[in-house]
């Protein structure tokens, strides 16, 4: 069983073996009487020899060296450029390897998997010793694979650093593999590459202007596909936007309050007073005080120790004609926002809740403060203090209602349908809204591109400004996204590899060379 395993073995006269503390070291020597020379000719001359010192894989936690004795023999062919040669074992060693074929494919496929740092930690736990950086020797030194035929290409990029350094990546759509790896993604690039593989007959892409020239040059026989992700993401980022500019709309108006029986309804309260706050409370204890005190004759100094209070607060107490004049003073930065209550409490009823926005509106109406008075008024009805409005539920941010749109209806829950349907209701452009999305994912779930000409006349003609936006950058690339829209092929195999990619890279902690990263990328499994 084991010369089955190891046929080697039967190659070897096992000597000695030697248990270590952290290794067992055998001592053994060739059988043969006789070396076979590179140029074919065997030889029984024996020049000298010398003990070579092989590493083999771990057994039981414990590392394995083979103290191998080999002999140097003289070559007896006249033609042969060599003098002697050192005989050689197959399956066991390698013209100048410390490693035999064993050891040194297990440790490959370590590098390849785990890179240098994790990959020595991992080697160390199962009893082989090995540095970091000769994992990473042996894996630069893998040789990469053929390419072959690809008929479905997929293309896509990712960051060597995000905002600056960018790659390309190619993945053969058929077996999701990658392909090949480059720096940079230009259309150049693409196009030489393509070049060279003119069996190419489609090309899945994302809706990069630079890929798609590149495509078309490298090659033209090809069919562009757009990704559909990229599609759908884009089409989100409209509708956000969309969205976004009719915030002042999502809140559920108020509902009228009745009376009762037979009474008319009343408009509700949109400001509803509150406990006057503690500070008004005691400027007026105090200012009924030090007027009482200074009646009766006494001075300032007296009746700021009487009170406990500093000289200037007294006298300010006491110049004070009435307690309002005090209070206005002390609240005058609250103040400055009174004239432009009304409006707050408004657009706070309609939605609006950012204090920077309100700002930059009242500031339009004549407001002369800053915006820190605008926050600390606005700061009451966050926390429930002060004069709050009375509003209904918080009304779904910009993101909830996206999602809305951009989910199934058979999808949504009751409770946000409801919602949706409620909206759309108060305001006509969100409905059409919905509907052009709904016009779109029914287009592109039932591959019905022939109708994309159809569905970016009616967004051009509509009001609604970023889908228009969309619609119109579809037409630079319309080939690509009909394709898209009515072929099968997609990009989540290129997606899929891009996050694989990414884990790799990171992996590395910095050394992602590209020469690196490219052997894990196209050789690791």
């Amino acid at each position: 069983m084991l010369l089955e395993l190891f046929p080697y073995l039967s190659a070897l006269l096992i000597e000695e073996v030697e248990r270590q503390p952290d290794e067992v070291v055998l001592r053994a020597r060739v059988r043969s009487t006789t070396g076979a020379c590179h140029c074919g000719h065997s030889s029984s001359r024996v020049h000298g020899g010398y003990v070579r010192k092989l590493r083999d894989a771990a057994v039981g936690g414990l590392g394995v060296v083979i103290e191998l004795h080999i002999r140097r023999f003289r070559c007896e062919n006249p033609a042969c450029t060599a003098v002697t040669f050192a005989e050689q074992i197959a399956g066991l060693t390698t013209p100048q390897g410390r490693y035999t074929p064993l050891l040194r494919g297990l440790l490959t496929q370590i590098g390849l998997a785990l890179a240098g740092r994790a990959g020595a930690r991992l080697a160390a736990a199962v009893g082989i010793t090995v540095g970091r950086d000769t994992l990473l020797r042996m894996v630069r030194a893998l040789p990469e694979p053929e390419i072959g035929e690809v008929e479905v290409l997929g293309v896509d990029d990712f960051a060597f650093r995000k905002g600056r350094h960018y790659g390309t990546v190619l993945i053969d759509m058929a077996t999701h593999r990658p392909l090949h790896l480059y720096d940079g993604r230009d259309g150049e690039d693409l196009a030489a590459w393509l070049q060279g593989h003119p069996e190419v007959k489609v090309i899945c892409r994302d809706r990069s202007s630079g890929y798609g020239e590149g495509a078309r040059v490298g090659a033209p026989q090809a069919q562009q596909v757009a990704d559909r992700y990229h599609l759908w993401a884009n089409l989100g980022q409209a509708v956000e936007k969309t969205v976004n500019a009719h915030r002042s709309h999502l809140a559920e108006p108020l509902a009228a309050a009745e009376d009762g029986p037979g009474h008319p309804e009343t408009e509700p309260e949109v400001v509803q007073p509150s406990k006057e706050l503690k500070i008004v409370t005691r400027l007026r204890e105090q200012h009924a005080a030090a007027h009482e005190l200074w009646a009766q004759g006494m001075s300032k100094a007296a009746i700021g120790r009487k009170l406990g209070l500093h000289q200037a607060t007294v006298r300010k107490l006491v110049n004070a004609r009435s307690a309002d004049d005090v209070v206005a003073k002390t609240l005058q930065r609250a103040h400055v926002v009174d004239p432009y209550v009304g409006y707050l409490h408004r657009r706070w009823n309609e939605g609006i809740r950012n204090a920077a926005q309100l700002h930059r509106e009242i500031q339009k109406l004549g407001y002369p403060g800053g915006e820190l008075a605008v926050q600390r008024h606005l700061r009451r009805y966050r926390t429930g203090r002060g004069h709050a409005p009375a509003v209904g539920p918080k009304p779904p941010s910009v993101r909830e209602v996206t999602a809305w749109i951009m989910t199934h209806p058979e999808h949504l829950h009751d409770g946000d349908a409801d919602k949706l349907n409620r909206l759309r209701e108060r305001d006509p452009e969100l409905d059409r809204l919905t509907g052009h999305v709904r016009k779109f994912a029914v287009m592109m779930t039932a591959r019905q591109g022939d109708r994309l000409e159809e569905w970016i006349a009616g967004v051009e003609h509509d009001t609604l400004a970023p889908l228009a936006g969309f619609a119109r950058n579809l037409r630079r690339d319309f080939g690509a996204v009909q394709n898209g829209l009515s072929l099968p092929h997609s990009s989540g195999a290129v997606e899929g590899n891009i996050n694989r990619l990414k884990m790799l890279k990171r992996q590395m902690f910095g050394r992602a060379g590209l020469d690196l990263l490219r052997k894990r990328v196209l050789l690791a499994r």
